[in-house]
Formats: structure tokens, C-alpha cells, sequence
């Protein structure tokens, strides 16, 4: 008889603690999924957009667009996963030094009501130049614009 109440006395704490355990684990790793799968969605997404910014200034370059305004629309999705997400970006030069080497824009996407960010870099000419705007990934409107005057290409997000 006294062995069955000693196996209860180590039983039921032991069976109490795995009540409390296994959820809160099951919870944490799940909070962890969530984030890595929005951080990866968010990553993506900002390389789609430095890769739509690139084929656009690429191909407002060419000497054969003397001057000129585009206005592309985004293929961006407007929600990660419920969240919207903003962006802004932050131009410039590769070399310090030389205020004639390429451009360097670096996007920075983050999801609003999170802590998820991310951020992609991307390499333009000597004639790009960035004006500051904010990307609202939720806007019907979400664009990029160019504006080419005098072989400058002015870029920024719309509207």
C-alpha cells in the first residue's frame, strides 16, 4: 500500500507540470514558426520590389528615352499574412569617397503591429537618385515612379 501513494506523490506533480509544460511549448514554437514564415514572406517581397526597381531603371536608362515620367504598378501583395507593411529606402553612393561611383538604395520593409523587419539592397548608375517616400503596402496606389530629366532618373514610391 505505501508504494501506490509514493508513486502518487511523484505522479501527480510530474503530471501536473506537463499540463502547464506542453502548452506553453507548443505555443512558443509555434509564435517561432510564425515569425520565420512572415520573415521569409517579407524577405521576399523585398526582393521583388529591388528586382521591380531595377527593370524599371533599366529600362528608362536606354539613350533612347531622352526624358520622361513611369509610373509602374507594384506585383506586391497588400497583406503578409493580415499584416500590412511599409517601407522606405536610403540612397547612397558604393564608395564613399567618390561621388561618381553607382548608387546604393537600401529598402527597409517592416510589418506594421510587428516586429518583423527586413532589408535589400540595390545597385543603380551614377545618374539615379531616390526621393524620400514611404511605401503603404495596403494603398491601391502602391507604385514606383521615374522620372527621367536630363539623363537624371529620379525615383519614389507612389502615392
Amino acid at each position: 500500500m505505501a508504494q501506490v501513494s509514493i508513486e502518487y506523490i511523484i505522479m501527480v506533480p510530474v503530471l501536473i507540470l506537463q499540463i502547464f509544460l506542453f502548452p506553453l511549448t507548443a505555443a512558443w514554437i509555434m509564435n517561432t514558426w510564425v515569425d520565420s514564415r512572415q520573415t521569409i514572406a517579407l524577405r521576399e517581397t523585398a526582393s521583388h520590389l529591388g528586382s521591380s526597381m531595377q527593370q524599371v531603371y533599366s529600362s528608362i536608362n536606354h539613350d533612347t528615352i531622352s526624358a520622361g515620367i513611369v509610373n509602374a504598378t507594384l506585383d506586391i501583395p497588400r497583406f503578409i499574412e493580415g499584416y500590412s507593411y511599409m517601407g522606405n529606402a536610403t540612397l547612397r553612393t558604393a564608395i564613399a569617397s567618390d561621388p561618381n561611383s553607382s548608387r546604393v538604395l537600401e529598402i527597409n520593409l517592416r510589418l506594421v503591429g510587428s516586429s518583423i523587419s527586413t532589408t535589400t539592397i540595390v545597385t543603380f548608375g551614377q545618374n539615379f537618385e531616390w526621393q524620400n517616400s514611404t511605401l503603404v503596402s495596403n494603398s491601391t496606389l502602391a507604385s514606383i515612379f521615374a522620372d527621367k530629366q536630363d539623363g537624371i532618373i529620379r525615383m519614389y514610391f507612389g502615392p
